[in-house]
């Protein structure tokens, strides 16, 4: 986005990530209070009946696919600030990843859920957890089925910091 759109922004006053000069920068969020924060992130992986069908019966070739997104998701949680540049590192002190059937889809649902007690929020990190989550299950299972697609993540709920609680209708 042009410097222009910034400035005409009424949001301006508000791109805390960005110094006098237009430059990139981490908040400083030194000042703040730690507060309870908590952020749940939904993502899904769709594919063919025959694909779900062979994770859910144990038969993918690399082992156990679910297991294996839902370790990936947390590690993943855990190593944001090291993947996305202006994140704070953060104590996390809840990290879970479920990863449900869908027939319907057909495929898999996915939600993370990250906490912290901290001066900064966690839906970055619930967001990775899913991303990496969805990408593990993609390569534990292309062996069986190279078209499968990761859609649709994004945060579902955010509590706790300034902003107040988020919660998609």
């Amino acid at each position: 986005m042009t410097q222009e759109f910034f400035s005409n922004s009424s949001h301006s006053s508000q791109l805390t990530h960005l110094d006098s000069q237009g430059e990139a920068q981490m908040v400083d969020v030194s000042g703040k209070i730690p507060t309870v924060r908590e952020a749940v992130a939904t993502g899904r992986v769709r594919m063919l009946p025959a694909t779900l069908a062979a994770i859910e019966a144990g038969n993918a070739p690399k082992g156990d696919v679910l297991g294996t997104a839902r370790l990936a998701g947390i590690m993943a949680a855990k190593q944001t600030a090291n993947l996305i540049p202006l994140c704070h590192p953060l104590p996390l002190q809840k990290i879970t990843v479920d990863i449900t059937p869908d027939a319907e889809l057909p495929g898999y649902q996915i939600y993370a859920t990250v906490k912290t007690k901290a001066e900064t929020g966690v839906e970055m990190e619930a967001l990775t957890a899913v991303s990496v989550a969805a990408l593990t299950l993609y390569d534990m299972a292309k062996a069986l089925e190279k078209t499968m697609q990761i859609e649709s993540i994004c945060l579902v709920s955010k509590t706790g910091g300034k902003s107040g609680d988020f919660k998609i209708n």
